[in-house]
Protein backbone atom coordinates (compact mmCIF):
# COMPACT_ATOMS: atom_id res chain seq x y z
CA UNK A 1 0.00 0.00 0.00
CA UNK A 2 1.58 2.65 -1.10
CA UNK A 3 0.42 6.69 -0.77
CA UNK A 4 1.38 9.99 -1.60
CA UNK A 5 -0.09 13.24 -1.07
CA UNK A 6 -0.09 16.63 -0.72
CA UNK A 7 -3.34 17.82 0.92
CA UNK A 8 -2.69 21.68 0.78
CA UNK A 9 -1.92 21.76 -3.50
CA UNK A 10 -4.61 19.08 -4.25
CA UNK A 11 -7.19 21.26 -1.85
CA UNK A 12 -6.03 24.48 -3.95
CA UNK A 13 -6.94 22.30 -7.28
CA UNK A 14 -10.12 21.40 -6.33
CA UNK A 15 -11.33 24.69 -5.06
CA UNK A 16 -9.94 26.38 -8.12
CA UNK A 17 -12.19 24.14 -10.29
CA UNK A 18 -14.95 23.59 -7.47
CA UNK A 19 -18.62 24.83 -8.95
CA UNK A 20 -20.69 25.21 -5.81
CA UNK A 21 -20.29 27.37 -2.62
CA UNK A 22 -16.41 26.39 -1.12
CA UNK A 23 -18.40 26.89 2.48
CA UNK A 24 -21.53 25.18 1.42
CA UNK A 25 -23.45 21.76 2.13
CA UNK A 26 -21.32 20.23 -0.28
CA UNK A 27 -18.20 21.97 -0.03
CA UNK A 28 -14.79 21.68 2.35
CA UNK A 29 -16.41 21.19 5.41
CA UNK A 30 -18.38 18.31 4.67
CA UNK A 31 -15.23 17.17 3.01
CA UNK A 32 -13.66 17.20 6.11
CA UNK A 33 -16.16 15.72 8.68
CA UNK A 34 -16.51 12.57 5.80
CA UNK A 35 -12.66 12.42 5.96
CA UNK A 36 -12.71 12.29 10.29
CA UNK A 37 -16.04 10.28 10.31
CA UNK A 38 -14.10 7.80 7.61
CA UNK A 39 -10.87 7.65 9.78
CA UNK A 40 -13.08 6.49 12.78
CA UNK A 41 -14.72 4.18 10.78
CA UNK A 42 -11.87 2.52 8.90
CA UNK A 43 -9.88 2.49 12.54
CA UNK A 44 -12.81 -0.59 13.45
CA UNK A 45 -13.40 -1.79 9.91
CA UNK A 46 -9.86 -1.97 8.75
CA UNK A 47 -10.59 -0.11 5.41
CA UNK A 48 -7.80 1.88 3.73
CA UNK A 49 -6.96 4.90 5.62
CA UNK A 50 -5.09 6.26 2.36
CA UNK A 51 -8.30 5.60 0.03
CA UNK A 52 -10.86 6.66 2.48
CA UNK A 53 -9.20 10.19 3.31
CA UNK A 54 -8.92 11.01 -0.46
CA UNK A 55 -12.49 9.75 -1.13
CA UNK A 56 -13.43 12.56 1.20
CA UNK A 57 -11.84 15.17 -1.17
CA UNK A 58 -12.76 14.46 -4.05
CA UNK A 59 -16.31 12.60 -3.83
CA UNK A 60 -17.98 16.01 -4.30
CA UNK A 61 -15.40 18.15 -5.53
CA UNK A 62 -17.33 17.67 -9.23
CA UNK A 63 -20.86 18.36 -8.16
CA UNK A 64 -22.82 20.93 -10.61
CA UNK A 65 -25.32 21.62 -8.28
CA UNK A 66 -26.08 21.43 -4.25
CA UNK A 67 -29.38 19.53 -5.67
CA UNK A 68 -29.96 16.21 -7.49
CA UNK A 69 -26.46 15.79 -9.77
CA UNK A 70 -26.45 11.88 -10.77
CA UNK A 71 -23.02 12.11 -12.80
CA UNK A 72 -21.22 14.45 -9.78
CA UNK A 73 -19.93 10.74 -8.57
CA UNK A 74 -18.66 9.58 -12.27
CA UNK A 75 -17.17 13.01 -12.73
CA UNK A 76 -15.41 12.54 -9.40
CA UNK A 77 -13.75 9.58 -10.75
CA UNK A 78 -12.80 11.14 -14.26
CA UNK A 79 -10.78 14.03 -11.85
CA UNK A 80 -9.12 11.08 -9.22
CA UNK A 81 -7.42 9.26 -12.88
CA UNK A 82 -6.65 12.35 -14.30
CA UNK A 83 -5.15 13.98 -11.23
CA UNK A 84 -3.37 10.59 -10.33
CA UNK A 85 0.07 11.05 -10.56
CA UNK A 86 0.72 14.56 -10.63
CA UNK A 87 -1.53 15.64 -7.29
CA UNK A 88 -1.29 12.31 -5.31
CA UNK A 89 -0.16 8.94 -5.52
CA UNK A 90 -1.67 5.57 -4.62
CA UNK A 91 -0.67 1.85 -5.89
CA UNK A 92 -2.77 0.36 -8.34
CA UNK A 93 -5.12 -2.18 -6.07
CA UNK A 94 -5.79 1.41 -3.58
CA UNK A 95 -6.49 3.54 -7.01
CA UNK A 96 -8.81 0.97 -8.51
CA UNK A 97 -11.00 1.34 -5.18
CA UNK A 98 -10.83 4.91 -4.69
CA UNK A 99 -12.29 5.28 -8.72
CA UNK A 100 -15.27 2.88 -7.78
CA UNK A 101 -16.12 4.97 -4.39
CA UNK A 102 -16.19 7.64 -6.50
CA UNK A 103 -17.83 7.03 -8.88
CA UNK A 104 -20.99 5.01 -7.02
CA UNK A 105 -21.18 6.65 -3.91
CA UNK A 106 -24.15 8.97 -5.97
CA UNK A 107 -25.90 5.55 -6.69
CA UNK A 108 -24.60 2.81 -4.40
CA UNK A 109 -26.37 0.80 -2.12
CA UNK A 110 -23.89 -1.50 -0.28
CA UNK A 111 -20.79 -2.67 -1.67
CA UNK A 112 -18.54 -5.85 -0.78
CA UNK A 113 -15.60 -4.25 0.01
CA UNK A 114 -15.10 -2.92 3.11
CA UNK A 115 -12.67 0.17 2.05
CA UNK A 116 -15.67 1.39 -0.63
CA UNK A 117 -18.16 0.53 2.09
CA UNK A 118 -16.37 2.71 4.47
CA UNK A 119 -16.06 5.76 2.07
CA UNK A 120 -19.81 5.52 1.55
CA UNK A 121 -21.11 5.30 5.14
CA UNK A 122 -18.81 8.00 6.00
CA UNK A 123 -20.64 10.30 3.40
CA UNK A 124 -24.17 8.96 4.64
CA UNK A 125 -22.82 9.60 8.40
CA UNK A 126 -23.07 13.31 7.53
CA UNK A 127 -26.71 14.02 6.46
CA UNK A 128 -26.59 16.44 9.30
CA UNK A 129 -25.78 19.06 7.50
CA UNK A 130 -29.16 19.05 5.50
CA UNK A 131 -31.29 17.83 8.50
CA UNK A 132 -31.48 14.20 8.01
CA UNK A 133 -30.38 11.54 10.46
CA UNK A 134 -28.73 8.41 9.35
CA UNK A 135 -30.65 5.15 8.85
CA UNK A 136 -28.36 2.23 9.89
CA UNK A 137 -30.41 0.33 7.37
CA UNK A 138 -28.79 2.29 4.57
CA UNK A 139 -24.97 1.93 6.74
CA UNK A 140 -23.06 -0.71 5.26
CA UNK A 141 -20.50 -0.86 8.03
CA UNK A 142 -21.08 -2.41 11.77
CA UNK A 143 -19.00 0.29 12.98
CA UNK A 144 -21.33 3.02 10.93
CA UNK A 145 -24.33 1.20 11.95
CA UNK A 146 -23.85 1.48 16.09
CA UNK A 147 -26.17 4.04 17.39
CA UNK A 148 -22.83 5.45 19.17
CA UNK A 149 -21.76 6.27 16.10
CA UNK A 150 -24.67 7.52 14.36
CA UNK A 151 -25.43 10.13 17.33
CA UNK A 152 -21.66 11.57 16.91
CA UNK A 153 -21.49 11.99 13.48
CA UNK A 154 -25.11 13.45 13.27
CA UNK A 155 -24.45 15.57 16.59
CA UNK A 156 -21.12 16.92 15.11
CA UNK A 157 -22.84 17.30 11.67
CA UNK A 158 -25.33 20.07 12.92
CA UNK A 159 -23.21 21.20 15.07
CA UNK A 160 -21.05 22.04 12.29
CA UNK A 161 -23.72 23.71 9.90
CA UNK A 162 -24.30 27.13 10.38
CA UNK A 163 -28.48 27.62 10.23
CA UNK A 164 -28.23 29.47 7.54
CA UNK A 165 -26.62 27.32 5.42
CA UNK A 166 -29.18 24.46 6.75
CA UNK A 167 -32.46 24.06 4.22
CA UNK A 168 -35.52 25.57 5.47
CA UNK A 169 -37.61 22.19 5.00
CA UNK A 170 -34.89 19.32 6.10
CA UNK A 171 -36.90 16.16 6.75
CA UNK A 172 -35.71 14.03 9.43
CA UNK A 173 -35.26 10.20 7.82
CA UNK A 174 -38.44 8.64 7.75
CA UNK A 175 -38.45 4.78 7.75
CA UNK A 176 -38.36 4.06 3.95
CA UNK A 177 -36.69 7.03 3.03
CA UNK A 178 -33.88 6.51 0.66
CA UNK A 179 -32.21 9.81 0.65
CA UNK A 180 -28.52 9.98 -0.21
CA UNK A 181 -25.82 12.61 0.40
Amino acid sequence: MSTQVELHPLLTHLRHRFALDWHGIHGVAHWARVARIGERLAAESGARLDVVRLFAFFHDSCRESDGWDTQHGPRAAMLVESLHGSHFSLDRSGLALLIEACHGHTHGDFHDDVTVQTCWDSDRLDLGRVGIVPDPERLGTAAARRPEVITWAYRWSIAATPASRTPARSPLRRPGCRCRS
